[in-house]
């Protein structure tokens, strides 16, 4: 399902139910980025002290999984809606920021490590 809509359509998907509850007064940039970090830190606090078997678990069990989902599925909600709201361009943030990164970690310094570009 990934392939069947752009990052564009779930914009709109987001925008249209979002100004259906006249929700805009309240997506301002600081609320907005709150919410990115709340629903992140949900998604984090489902794998807090786990070990990476239980971790494995939580995949295999429906209902685990599911909330998973829906975390990262709120997560995202609110960065589709902060990048629609401030009129980013996700798919070109994303790209720009890759070429950025290509640069911080050259493939011949980083491929196989985990150490920050400044660390090495």
């Amino acid at each position: 399902m990934d392939q069947k809509k752009t990052v564009g359509e779930l914009k709109d998907i987001v925008q249209y139910f979002c100004e259906e509850r006249d929700w805009d007064q309240f997506h301002n940039p600081k609320d907005l980025a709150i919410g990115i970090s709340t629903e992140a830190n949900e998604l984090l606090d489902i794998f807090r002290f786990k070990t990476d078997e239980q971790m494995k678990q939580i995949f295999l069990d429906t209902q685990r999984r599911e909330h998973v989902e829906e975390e990262i599925a709120d997560t995202l909600f609110f960065i589709l809606r902060f990048a629609q709201m401030n009129r980013i361009d996700l798919s070109k943030a994303i790209v720009d920021k890759i070429e950025k990164n290509s640069k911080k970690y050259p493939v011949e310094e980083a491929k196989g490590k985990n150490n920050k570009y400044n660390e090495r």
